[in-house]
Protein backbone atom coordinates (compact mmCIF):
# COMPACT_ATOMS: atom_id res chain seq x y z
CA UNK A 1 0.00 0.00 0.00
CA UNK A 2 1.52 3.56 -0.84
CA UNK A 3 2.76 5.11 1.84
CA UNK A 4 0.38 8.53 1.46
CA UNK A 5 -2.52 6.07 1.47
CA UNK A 6 -1.69 4.51 4.95
CA UNK A 7 -0.47 7.69 6.62
CA UNK A 8 -3.81 8.71 5.62
CA UNK A 9 -5.59 5.74 6.84
CA UNK A 10 -3.33 6.19 10.14
CA UNK A 11 -4.59 9.63 10.35
CA UNK A 12 -8.30 8.73 10.56
CA UNK A 13 -7.75 6.26 13.46
CA UNK A 14 -6.85 2.90 11.24
CA UNK A 15 -4.28 1.75 13.36
CA UNK A 16 -3.26 -1.21 10.43
CA UNK A 17 -4.22 -0.06 7.26
CA UNK A 18 -2.94 -3.63 6.26
CA UNK A 19 -4.97 -5.57 8.81
CA UNK A 20 -8.40 -7.29 8.16
CA UNK A 21 -10.31 -4.83 10.81
CA UNK A 22 -11.60 -2.04 8.60
CA UNK A 23 -11.86 -4.09 5.52
CA UNK A 24 -14.87 -6.02 7.50
CA UNK A 25 -16.28 -2.60 8.55
CA UNK A 26 -15.88 -1.74 4.80
CA UNK A 27 -17.55 -4.95 3.51
CA UNK A 28 -20.05 -4.99 6.23
CA UNK A 29 -21.36 -1.40 5.44
CA UNK A 30 -21.67 -2.79 1.83
CA UNK A 31 -23.42 -6.22 2.07
CA UNK A 32 -26.13 -4.21 4.06
CA UNK A 33 -26.02 -1.42 0.89
CA UNK A 34 -26.49 -4.25 -1.63
CA UNK A 35 -28.44 -6.05 0.33
CA UNK A 36 -31.23 -3.53 1.24
CA UNK A 37 -30.89 -1.84 -1.90
CA UNK A 38 -31.90 -4.77 -4.11
CA UNK A 39 -34.70 -6.37 -1.49
CA UNK A 40 -36.77 -3.12 -1.51
CA UNK A 41 -38.46 -3.74 -4.61
CA UNK A 42 -39.80 -6.91 -4.11
CA UNK A 43 -40.94 -6.25 -0.73
CA UNK A 44 -42.82 -2.86 -2.41
CA UNK A 45 -45.00 -5.46 -5.17
CA UNK A 46 -45.71 -7.64 -1.80
CA UNK A 47 -46.78 -4.62 0.49
CA UNK A 48 -48.99 -3.34 -2.28
CA UNK A 49 -50.25 -6.91 -2.75
CA UNK A 50 -51.37 -7.68 0.45
CA UNK A 51 -52.03 -3.88 1.73
CA UNK A 52 -49.09 -3.35 3.98
CA UNK A 53 -49.15 0.51 3.28
CA UNK A 54 -50.39 4.08 4.93
CA UNK A 55 -53.41 5.56 2.81
CA UNK A 56 -53.84 8.96 2.15
CA UNK A 57 -55.13 11.57 5.00
CA UNK A 58 -55.02 15.10 6.66
CA UNK A 59 -51.44 14.65 8.23
CA UNK A 60 -49.89 12.45 5.35
CA UNK A 61 -47.91 13.90 2.39
CA UNK A 62 -48.92 10.94 -0.18
CA UNK A 63 -51.23 10.98 -2.32
CA UNK A 64 -52.10 6.99 -3.01
CA UNK A 65 -51.13 4.03 -0.95
CA UNK A 66 -47.60 4.11 0.23
CA UNK A 67 -46.08 0.49 1.57
CA UNK A 68 -44.99 1.23 5.06
CA UNK A 69 -42.55 -1.98 5.42
CA UNK A 70 -39.32 -0.42 5.05
CA UNK A 71 -38.21 -1.14 7.99
CA UNK A 72 -37.98 -4.50 7.35
CA UNK A 73 -35.85 -4.14 4.32
CA UNK A 74 -33.07 -1.95 7.00
CA UNK A 75 -33.71 -4.64 9.81
CA UNK A 76 -32.55 -7.70 7.24
CA UNK A 77 -30.15 -5.63 5.78
CA UNK A 78 -28.36 -4.82 9.33
CA UNK A 79 -28.45 -8.43 10.51
CA UNK A 80 -27.35 -10.11 7.08
CA UNK A 81 -24.41 -7.75 7.04
CA UNK A 82 -22.97 -8.70 10.19
CA UNK A 83 -23.76 -12.51 9.69
CA UNK A 84 -20.78 -11.84 7.31
CA UNK A 85 -19.10 -9.89 9.68
CA UNK A 86 -18.89 -12.77 11.68
CA UNK A 87 -18.00 -15.25 9.13
CA UNK A 88 -14.88 -12.81 8.17
CA UNK A 89 -13.84 -12.01 11.64
CA UNK A 90 -14.89 -14.37 14.00
CA UNK A 91 -12.36 -14.54 16.44
CA UNK A 92 -12.21 -10.33 16.97
CA UNK A 93 -16.46 -10.75 17.08
CA UNK A 94 -16.39 -13.05 20.34
CA UNK A 95 -15.63 -10.29 22.72
CA UNK A 96 -18.47 -7.92 21.15
CA UNK A 97 -21.25 -10.25 20.65
CA UNK A 98 -23.07 -10.14 23.36
CA UNK A 99 -23.49 -6.93 23.55
CA UNK A 100 -24.13 -6.70 19.71
CA UNK A 101 -26.78 -9.57 20.39
CA UNK A 102 -28.48 -7.04 23.45
CA UNK A 103 -28.57 -4.65 21.01
CA UNK A 104 -30.18 -6.60 18.02
CA UNK A 105 -32.42 -8.38 20.62
CA UNK A 106 -34.16 -5.08 21.79
CA UNK A 107 -34.24 -3.95 18.04
CA UNK A 108 -35.73 -6.86 16.98
CA UNK A 109 -38.77 -6.32 19.84
CA UNK A 110 -39.39 -2.65 18.45
CA UNK A 111 -39.37 -3.80 14.54
CA UNK A 112 -42.66 -6.24 15.65
CA UNK A 113 -44.28 -3.51 17.86
CA UNK A 114 -44.05 -1.24 15.41
CA UNK A 115 -44.79 -3.20 12.27
CA UNK A 116 -47.59 -4.87 14.22
CA UNK A 117 -48.51 -0.80 14.69
CA UNK A 118 -47.82 0.31 11.28
CA UNK A 119 -50.58 -2.09 9.84
CA UNK A 120 -53.07 -2.51 12.82
CA UNK A 121 -52.43 0.10 15.15
CA UNK A 122 -51.62 -0.28 18.79
CA UNK A 123 -51.98 2.22 21.86
CA UNK A 124 -49.53 4.72 22.34
CA UNK A 125 -49.31 3.38 25.84
CA UNK A 126 -48.50 -0.18 25.15
CA UNK A 127 -45.77 1.41 22.66
CA UNK A 128 -44.11 3.47 25.22
CA UNK A 129 -43.87 -0.11 27.50
CA UNK A 130 -41.86 -1.60 24.92
CA UNK A 131 -39.65 1.12 24.35
CA UNK A 132 -38.84 1.24 28.05
CA UNK A 133 -38.61 -2.22 28.22
CA UNK A 134 -36.15 -2.52 25.42
CA UNK A 135 -33.94 0.54 26.98
CA UNK A 136 -33.91 -1.65 30.55
CA UNK A 137 -32.62 -4.36 28.16
CA UNK A 138 -29.97 -2.43 27.30
CA UNK A 139 -29.07 -1.08 30.67
CA UNK A 140 -29.14 -4.96 32.14
CA UNK A 141 -27.07 -5.52 29.09
CA UNK A 142 -24.26 -3.50 30.01
CA UNK A 143 -25.06 -0.47 27.19
CA UNK A 144 -25.62 2.42 29.62
CA UNK A 145 -24.90 5.96 30.81
CA UNK A 146 -22.98 5.92 34.05
CA UNK A 147 -23.47 8.47 36.06
CA UNK A 148 -20.18 9.69 37.94
CA UNK A 149 -21.22 12.44 40.42
CA UNK A 150 -19.93 10.35 43.62
CA UNK A 151 -23.71 10.59 45.03
CA UNK A 152 -25.33 7.90 46.56
CA UNK A 153 -28.30 7.73 43.98
CA UNK A 154 -25.48 7.54 41.00
CA UNK A 155 -26.80 4.26 40.32
CA UNK A 156 -30.58 5.58 40.18
CA UNK A 157 -29.45 8.49 37.98
CA UNK A 158 -27.62 5.77 35.12
CA UNK A 159 -30.98 3.75 35.06
CA UNK A 160 -32.88 7.58 34.63
CA UNK A 161 -30.74 8.97 32.56
CA UNK A 162 -29.81 5.42 30.28
CA UNK A 163 -34.01 4.91 29.65
CA UNK A 164 -34.65 8.91 28.61
CA UNK A 165 -32.04 8.62 26.38
CA UNK A 166 -32.51 5.58 24.38
CA UNK A 167 -36.69 6.14 24.39
CA UNK A 168 -36.16 9.76 24.11
CA UNK A 169 -34.01 8.80 20.75
CA UNK A 170 -36.10 6.59 19.35
CA UNK A 171 -39.00 8.57 19.55
CA UNK A 172 -37.33 11.62 18.35
CA UNK A 173 -35.94 9.44 14.85
CA UNK A 174 -39.69 8.09 14.30
CA UNK A 175 -41.67 11.27 14.74
CA UNK A 176 -38.86 13.85 12.56
CA UNK A 177 -39.96 10.82 9.80
CA UNK A 178 -42.23 13.04 8.03
CA UNK A 179 -40.92 14.05 4.24
CA UNK A 180 -39.42 11.93 1.99
CA UNK A 181 -35.71 10.92 2.74
CA UNK A 182 -35.40 13.10 5.74
CA UNK A 183 -35.18 10.39 8.62
CA UNK A 184 -33.32 8.15 6.38
CA UNK A 185 -30.45 11.40 5.61
CA UNK A 186 -29.94 11.99 9.29
CA UNK A 187 -30.05 8.95 9.83
CA UNK A 188 -27.16 8.10 7.67
CA UNK A 189 -25.19 10.94 8.59
CA UNK A 190 -25.04 10.31 12.08
CA UNK A 191 -24.42 6.79 11.80
CA UNK A 192 -21.50 7.84 10.03
CA UNK A 193 -20.05 10.53 12.11
CA UNK A 194 -20.25 8.11 15.08
CA UNK A 195 -19.11 4.93 13.27
CA UNK A 196 -15.99 7.98 12.97
CA UNK A 197 -15.78 8.20 16.27
CA UNK A 198 -15.88 5.02 17.72
CA UNK A 199 -13.36 3.45 15.08
CA UNK A 200 -11.11 5.27 17.16
CA UNK A 201 -10.88 3.08 20.33
CA UNK A 202 -10.60 -0.76 20.10
CA UNK A 203 -13.39 -1.13 23.17
CA UNK A 204 -15.68 0.27 20.94
CA UNK A 205 -15.61 -2.31 18.19
CA UNK A 206 -19.59 -3.58 18.66
CA UNK A 207 -20.63 0.32 17.81
CA UNK A 208 -18.21 0.36 15.03
CA UNK A 209 -19.82 -2.58 13.51
CA UNK A 210 -23.18 -1.92 13.66
CA UNK A 211 -23.30 1.36 12.99
CA UNK A 212 -21.42 0.32 9.51
CA UNK A 213 -24.31 -2.13 8.82
CA UNK A 214 -26.56 0.57 9.84
CA UNK A 215 -25.30 3.20 7.96
CA UNK A 216 -25.38 0.50 4.92
CA UNK A 217 -28.61 -0.44 5.03
CA UNK A 218 -30.08 3.09 5.16
CA UNK A 219 -28.13 3.85 2.37
CA UNK A 220 -29.89 1.44 0.25
CA UNK A 221 -32.93 2.22 1.48
CA UNK A 222 -32.91 5.72 0.28
CA UNK A 223 -32.15 4.67 -3.21
CA UNK A 224 -36.07 3.99 -2.75
CA UNK A 225 -37.28 6.36 -0.47
CA UNK A 226 -36.23 10.06 -1.79
CA UNK A 227 -38.67 12.10 -3.07
CA UNK A 228 -40.86 10.69 -4.64
CA UNK A 229 -40.18 7.89 -2.18
CA UNK A 230 -41.72 4.40 -3.44
CA UNK A 231 -41.62 2.95 0.86
CA UNK A 232 -41.03 4.84 3.88
CA UNK A 233 -39.67 3.33 7.16
CA UNK A 234 -42.54 2.46 9.09
CA UNK A 235 -42.81 2.71 12.86
CA UNK A 236 -40.91 -0.56 12.81
CA UNK A 237 -37.91 1.28 10.34
CA UNK A 238 -37.58 4.31 12.50
CA UNK A 239 -37.77 2.57 15.86
CA UNK A 240 -35.07 0.25 14.71
CA UNK A 241 -33.05 3.35 13.71
CA UNK A 242 -33.19 5.66 16.48
CA UNK A 243 -33.07 2.41 18.90
CA UNK A 244 -29.46 1.26 17.27
CA UNK A 245 -28.47 4.79 17.31
CA UNK A 246 -29.40 5.52 20.73
CA UNK A 247 -28.05 2.11 21.59
CA UNK A 248 -24.24 3.05 19.68
CA UNK A 249 -24.29 6.57 20.79
CA UNK A 250 -23.41 4.97 24.75
CA UNK A 251 -22.15 2.09 23.83
CA UNK A 252 -18.30 2.98 24.57
CA UNK A 253 -19.42 3.13 28.28
CA UNK A 254 -20.36 6.82 28.03
CA UNK A 255 -19.48 8.84 31.56
CA UNK A 256 -20.99 11.97 32.62
CA UNK A 257 -20.08 13.92 35.48
CA UNK A 258 -21.81 17.36 35.21
CA UNK A 259 -24.85 17.76 33.81
CA UNK A 260 -22.82 19.45 30.29
CA UNK A 261 -21.46 15.85 29.63
CA UNK A 262 -23.74 14.03 27.80
CA UNK A 263 -24.10 17.45 25.09
CA UNK A 264 -21.42 16.72 22.85
CA UNK A 265 -23.18 13.03 22.37
CA UNK A 266 -26.72 14.54 21.98
CA UNK A 267 -25.29 16.99 19.15
CA UNK A 268 -24.93 14.08 17.10
CA UNK A 269 -29.03 14.16 16.96
CA UNK A 270 -29.67 17.64 17.32
CA UNK A 271 -32.26 18.15 14.52
CA UNK A 272 -34.53 15.13 15.58
CA UNK A 273 -33.87 16.13 19.91
CA UNK A 274 -34.93 19.91 19.08
CA UNK A 275 -37.76 19.10 17.27
CA UNK A 276 -39.23 16.37 19.26
CA UNK A 277 -38.42 18.70 22.28
CA UNK A 278 -40.50 21.66 20.48
CA UNK A 279 -43.09 19.37 19.84
CA UNK A 280 -43.99 17.77 23.02
CA UNK A 281 -43.63 21.28 24.83
CA UNK A 282 -46.30 23.02 22.39
CA UNK A 283 -48.21 20.51 22.72
CA UNK A 284 -48.12 20.45 26.58
CA UNK A 285 -48.63 23.75 26.49
CA UNK A 286 -52.41 23.14 24.25
CA UNK A 287 -52.72 20.28 27.07
CA UNK A 288 -52.53 17.58 24.75
CA UNK A 289 -50.65 14.19 24.78
CA UNK A 290 -47.27 14.30 22.99
CA UNK A 291 -47.98 10.61 21.90
CA UNK A 292 -51.17 10.36 20.95
CA UNK A 293 -51.75 13.86 19.17
CA UNK A 294 -50.33 13.89 15.87
CA UNK A 295 -50.49 16.83 14.18
CA UNK A 296 -48.12 19.31 12.10
CA UNK A 297 -46.30 20.46 14.40
CA UNK A 298 -42.90 20.10 13.32
CA UNK A 299 -40.18 21.64 11.89
CA UNK A 300 -40.29 19.99 8.33
CA UNK A 301 -44.48 20.94 8.46
CA UNK A 302 -42.84 24.66 9.10
CA UNK A 303 -40.96 24.67 6.31
CA UNK A 304 -43.52 22.78 3.71
CA UNK A 305 -45.63 25.56 4.82
CA UNK A 306 -43.20 28.14 3.41
CA UNK A 307 -42.85 26.65 0.18
CA UNK A 308 -40.32 24.50 0.47
CA UNK A 309 -40.93 21.32 -1.65
CA UNK A 310 -40.31 17.87 0.21
CA UNK A 311 -36.49 17.50 -1.38
CA UNK A 312 -35.34 20.78 -0.08
CA UNK A 313 -36.71 20.36 2.94
CA UNK A 314 -34.80 17.25 3.30
CA UNK A 315 -31.54 18.53 2.35
CA UNK A 316 -31.53 21.81 4.65
CA UNK A 317 -32.09 19.52 7.17
CA UNK A 318 -29.76 17.35 6.30
CA UNK A 319 -27.39 20.28 5.84
CA UNK A 320 -27.91 20.92 9.64
CA UNK A 321 -27.23 17.51 10.95
CA UNK A 322 -23.82 17.49 9.18
CA UNK A 323 -23.55 20.36 10.57
CA UNK A 324 -23.95 19.56 14.51
CA UNK A 325 -22.40 16.30 13.68
CA UNK A 326 -19.05 18.39 12.57
CA UNK A 327 -19.35 20.40 15.87
CA UNK A 328 -19.99 17.30 17.87
CA UNK A 329 -17.02 15.33 16.58
CA UNK A 330 -14.73 18.50 17.31
CA UNK A 331 -16.56 18.99 20.88
CA UNK A 332 -15.11 15.16 21.19
CA UNK A 333 -11.97 15.82 20.26
CA UNK A 334 -12.17 14.33 17.04
CA UNK A 335 -9.13 15.58 14.81
CA UNK A 336 -10.06 17.66 11.32
CA UNK A 337 -9.30 14.29 8.90
CA UNK A 338 -11.76 12.54 10.67
CA UNK A 339 -14.27 15.30 11.04
CA UNK A 340 -14.23 16.08 7.49
CA UNK A 341 -13.58 12.89 6.21
CA UNK A 342 -16.89 11.39 7.71
CA UNK A 343 -19.02 14.52 6.98
CA UNK A 344 -17.89 14.88 3.16
CA UNK A 345 -18.35 11.16 3.00
CA UNK A 346 -21.63 10.93 4.48
CA UNK A 347 -22.54 14.38 1.41
CA UNK A 348 -20.98 12.07 -1.34
CA UNK A 349 -23.16 9.30 -0.23
CA UNK A 350 -26.50 11.33 -0.13
CA UNK A 351 -25.25 12.75 -3.49
CA UNK A 352 -25.26 9.47 -5.10
CA UNK A 353 -28.44 8.05 -3.89
CA UNK A 354 -30.37 11.62 -4.95
CA UNK A 355 -28.84 11.04 -8.34
CA UNK A 356 -29.78 7.11 -8.58
CA UNK A 357 -33.05 8.19 -7.79
CA UNK A 358 -33.82 10.98 -9.72
CA UNK A 359 -32.27 8.90 -12.70
CA UNK A 360 -34.81 5.92 -12.04
CA UNK A 361 -37.68 8.58 -11.87
CA UNK A 362 -36.96 9.53 -15.30
CA UNK A 363 -36.81 6.05 -16.59
CA UNK A 364 -39.98 5.36 -15.07
CA UNK A 365 -38.75 2.48 -12.06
Amino acid sequence: MPSLISQYLQSLGIADPQGGGWLTVLATFAVAALVTWRSVPALVRFAKRVGWADDPNERRLNSEPLPNVGGLAVFGGVVLALLVALLLRPTVLDDVLVKIAVILLGGSLLVIVGFIDDQYGLPASFRLLVQLGTALLLYAGGVRISATFGLPVDPALSLGLTVLWVVGVTNAVNLIDGVDGLAGGVALITALFLLAASAQFEQRAAATLLLAALAGAVLGFLRHNLHPSRIILGDAGAYFIGYLLAATAILGNLKISTVWALVPTALFLAIPILDTTQVVFRRLALRKNPLSSPGKDHLHHWLLARGLDQHRVAVLLWGLTLTSGTIAMRAQGMNWAVTLTSGLGAALLLAFATWRRRRAERNGS
